[in-house]
């Protein structure tokens, strides 16, 4: 199967639809019903009521949600990819990698704030890479900002990913006082419109719709498939940066500008789930855009053969397990 990823194919699309529907087939015969957590945010809860008299009779439509949601970010993600030339040629390896990086941990199969904020981030993602020589920098980080401030409503401490876009800013742009207030200007701006609505309709206390904060050291306790399957997703990661290292020299200045700011998107999404921290997976969803990257290119510059194909059917059969293992 890697070598047909290693196509543009479109009929890949279809590949990918049947792996998500496998590896995620618990979740279609046992569905479960969000419950919004302290950290999400209120358009979150709106969206869980709005959702409620159909999820209450048809809770399947939660699982199905989370597959449509989920190939469109691998889908569009690899686009985005094959657009920035991030690989050699172009090819469906990290929609591939995104599919089986989220079918990882049963947490991850759930329809959650985190989800949706993982389709937000791709396109934030797109519009900083293209800061390099994008003729109007001010409107993209401006954008860029907007949608992190939105994000923010529906899972709070999406607000972390202000730091992504000045670090962007720093990466792939000279310095000008004007960008980052600019970009800064756009993250408050949701919130700017969100307090005038709320002192127009004369709340009494607007700062309800914003969560306590509290920031805790990750103590999760987790059974040996887990652990194994952590150790799973670190592998292509480390494996990637080896070959990313020794292609260095022969990338473009903007890729290599791009893979930097996807490695700094990875340690945010990684620090970002310790706000509030809740002792399970769920949180860490977040990493599986940028890690996506990272095995999508371990997958097509491993010098030898085999190693993509046991490292995909590996993922395969821990994520098969954990759909056993959970259903016992």
């Amino acid at each position: 199967m890697i070598a047909s990823f290693k196509t543009n194919s479109n009929a890949n699309i279809f590949f990918l639809f049947a792996y998500a529907l496998v590896l995620k087939w618990h979740s279609f015969l046992y569905p479960q019903i969000p419950v919004a957590q302290p950290t999400d945010g209120f358009l979150y809860a709106w969206l869980l009521q709005f959702l409620s008299p159909v999820g209450e009779s048809a809770p399947v439509m939660y699982p199905f949600l989370v597959l449509i949601l989920t190939l469109s970010q691998a889908i569009t993600f690899n686009h985005l990819i094959n657009n920035k030339k991030l690989l050699p040629k172009p090819n469906y390896l990290p929609a591939l990698a995104y599919i089986l990086i989220t079918s990882i941990f049963p947490e991850w199969w759930l329809f959650s704030s985190i989800l949706i904020i993982n389709s937000l981030m791709v396109m934030v993602w797109a519009m900083l890479s293209s800061l390099f020589n994008h003729p109007r920098p001010k409107a993209q980080v401006f954008n860029a900002g907007l949608i992190v401030g939105v994000a923010s409503f529906f899972y709070f401490p999406a607000i972390g990913f202000s730091v992504l876009i000045l670090s962007a800013l720093i990466i792939l742009r000279p310095f000008n006082l004007s960008e980052w207030l600019v970009a800064i200007l756009g993250v408050i701006t949701p919130y700017y419109f969100l307090f005038a609505f709320l002192f127009l309709a004369d709340t009494s206390n607007p700062l309800t719709y914003l969560p306590s904060i509290s920031f805790s050291l990750p103590d999760v306790q987790q059974d040996i498939w887990s652990l194994g399957a952590m150790v799973l997703l670190a592998i292509p990661f480390f494996v990637s940066g080896f070959y990313i290292q020794n292609h260095m020299l022969r990338m473009l200045i903007q890729v290599r500008k791009s893979w930097g700011l996807m490695l700094l998107y990875l340690i945010i999404t990684l620090l970002i789930p310790l706000v509030n921290f809740a002792p399970n997976f769920q949180r860490w969803i977040l990493c599986a855009v940028p890690l996506a990257a990272f095995h999508g290119y371990t997958y097509f510059s491993a010098e030898k053969k085999w190693l993509p194909i046991v490292l995909h059917w590996i993922f395969v059969a821990v994520a098969l397990g954990l759909n056993i293992g959970t259903g016992l």
